[in-house]
């Protein structure tokens, strides 16, 4: 005889033990034996059912081999910024000035938000001195309040970028002329590193892994879940999960603002009882925090029972949708552009995270249970599983896409320690997939096939422990997701400015014709230095060439060639450079003093590694 079945469908709903066939758009005619039990007509009609969803599993591997292609491309693309980091301060690092300043400026390579108590200053021997400091858009203004004499002293200082993480470091220079020493500065704003607790990285963690688990069991059992009294045992295990997703959520996230607060400002928790330390957090983090709340709890109230009526559902719906995107508006993404798009991507990608991660472990709880129904579980399944194809190209596509804004290369999967741990995600994630695809193109038809119920309890076993396994893979990459959310995607290098270290600086002298020149380097390790070179002459007034001077850097084989100078005033300048290797380098200062006289002064310096 010849079936005209729902390609859409998974061929039949039960609704009280009776079989209610569904219409759709698309149909398949199928010809098949005539069945000699109604046992065999729902069997055949469930394999009927498959040839259509084959259909879908092939449309999701076209989209997720596009997107893996994407991702080759994209993961060639130029860095993107996604980190603050100081481009340049006036007085500059190491500059000798003949009288203090009223205010010292920081500029930074984007906006910055100040810290209570973020900016100290201090002078040769650990005195604090008087100031205070305001921050406007990628600037940091720092004032003196006090006078001070001849002498070096060093700001300290720590901001909060616009990713929502804090850098901090330290800038030194002097008044007069150099102190001989320079004590560290005790404690104070920049004692503690950008690097978060561990603490707040599990609560992160866990706020991430209730939250995506409660949006996704919803969304479960109003869209997934037949509403027969056959689930009825099912859908009260997937309302208890809801419910304690949804407390674990508030929980987790409640818990994270204080420690926020305490990770931007650098304080204990003794800091937690200054109103300071609130006002720290933006109202976006309030905000977010208050949204994934109340969205998570509104759903899981509405959800009830866990059979709503139409309206109920689709508010419950919307209500967790929109707690499962808030996150988007905080973190990284915020540091990137065009902003838009990459929020919009990565609301995507936690959308469809929950989805999927909620969706596994709505089925590792009820498969078993529903496969005793009939074909029930089945259906489900077969309904989850063309879904889960979409999910995946969209995790795909939105995960290479926030990969190639944050981290910008390829290389800095390998060179920087967030690419290192976003390098572990990807492959933990690429185990997921691998245990998904084996779950929809092996487990599945073979599930699908079973007539009797004791294979189809079996069947319904092997699958619901492949899709354990699949969520616990999941699982781990929410926990690296959890410390990577608060993590600098900056190399370790350019992480902390250069200016960070707080100590004597090394200073090197040497005869340029009449004049005298004098060098310091710092911070003397591989990686971003800033030099600093002064002309002296006999009385120990500032001195000058009939030409600037021409600085160049060396070590060995390797040559940097010559540096571009930065003036300041007569006398003084500065000069940036790379230094790629530790060992001792030579920088070469020559001076044009007359048409025919054009000294050259060598200066080493020993580099170490960071």
């Amino acid at each position: 005889m010849v079936h005209i079945l729902d390609n859409g469908s998974a061929g039949c709903d039960r609704d009280d033990g009776h079989h209610r066939g569904r219409r759709s758009r698309r149909r398949t005619v199928v010809a098949v034996a005539e069945p000699s039990s109604p046992e065999e007509v729902t069997v055949n009609r469930s394999r009927a059912a498959a040839v259509g969803r084959a259909r879908v599993g092939v449309g999701g591997a076209v989209l997720l081999l596009l997107a893996l292609v994407a991702a080759l491309v994209l993961g060639a693309a130029a860095p993107a910024s996604a980190h603050a980091t100081l481009v340049t301060t006036d007085p500059a690092e190491g500059a000798v000035l003949e009288a203090a300043p009223e205010t010292v400026t920081l500029t930074f390579s984007e906006a910055v938000g100040g810290v209570p108590d973020g900016v100290q200053v201090f002078d040769a021997q650990g005195g604090s001195i008087a100031s205070s400091s305001a921050a406007s858009g990628p600037g940091l203004t720092v004032t003196l309040d006090e006078e001070v004499g001849d002498g070096t002293l060093v700001v300290v200082w720590r901001v909060v970028s616009e990713d929502g993480h804090p850098i901090s470091g330290s800038l030194s220079f002097s008044v007069g002329a150099p102190s001989a020493i320079v004590e560290t500065p005790p404690g104070g704003a920049g004692a503690d590193g950008s690097n978060p607790p561990w603490v707040l990285s599990l609560f992160r963690w866990l706020g991430y892994v209730a939250l995506l688990v409660a949006v996704g069991v919803i969304g479960f059992v109003v869209v997934l879940l037949p509403r027969t009294n056959l689930a009825d045992r099912s859908r009260g295990w997937l309302v208890r999960t809801a419910r304690v997703g949804a407390v674990a959520t508030a929980v987790a996230w409640l818990i994270g603002l204080p420690l926020t607060a305490m990770y931007l400002l650098g304080g204990d928790t003794g800091s937690l009882t200054r109103g300071s330390t609130w006002a720290i957090l933006s109202t976006t983090e309030y905000a977010v925090t208050t949204v994934v709340v109340l969205g998570v709890g509104l759903g899981a109230v509405l959800l009830g029972a866990g059979l709503p009526d139409a309206v109920r559902g689709r508010v419950a719906l919307v209500a967790v949708v929109v707690a499962a995107c808030a996150p988007a508006l905080v973190g990284h993404t915020r540091a990137e552009s065009p902003e838009w798009l990459v929020v919009g991507a990565d609301m995507l990608h936690l959308l469809a995270g929950s989805v999927w991660l909620g969706g596994l472990l709505a089925l590792a709880l009820t498969l078993v249970d529903l496969a005793e129904r009939g074909t029930l579980g089945a259906e489900v399944l077969a309904r989850f599983s063309g879904i889960a194809a979409g999910v995946l190209a969209a995790l795909v596509i939105t995960g290479s896409f926030l990969a190639w804004r944050i981290i910008g290369s390829v290389g800095a999967l390998f060179d920087t320690g967030y690419g290192q741990l976003l390098l572990v995600k990807i492959v933990a994630a690429l185990v997921a997939v691998a245990i998904a695809a084996w779950n929809r193109w092996r487990l599945l038809p073979a599930m699908q096939q079973t007539a009797r119920r004791k294979e189809r309890r079996a069947g319904a076993r092997v699958v619901a422990r492949a899709t354990a396994a699949e969520a616990g893979v999941l699982v781990v990459v929410l926990l690296l997701t959890g410390f990577l959310v608060d993590r600098s995607p900056e190399s370790e290098q350019t992480a902390v400015p250069t200016s960070a270290r707080v100590g004597p600086l090394e200073v090197q002298t040497a005869e340029l014709g009449d004049l005298t020149v004098r060098a310091t380097m710092s911070p003397q390790l591989t990686g971003p230095n800033t030099f600093t070179i002064e002309l002296l002459d006999a009385g120990g007034q500032p001195g000058e060439g009939v030409e600037p001077p021409v600085v160049s850097l060396a070590s060995g084989d390797v040559d940097l060639g010559a540096l571009p100078l930065i003036y300041y005033s007569p006398g003084n300048f500065s000069a940036d450079a790379v230094v790629p290797t530790p060992g001792t380098w030579t920088l070469q200062v020559s001076l044009r003093l007359t048409e025919f006289e054009n000294p050259v002064a060598t200066l080493e310096f020993e580099v170490e590694a960071p």
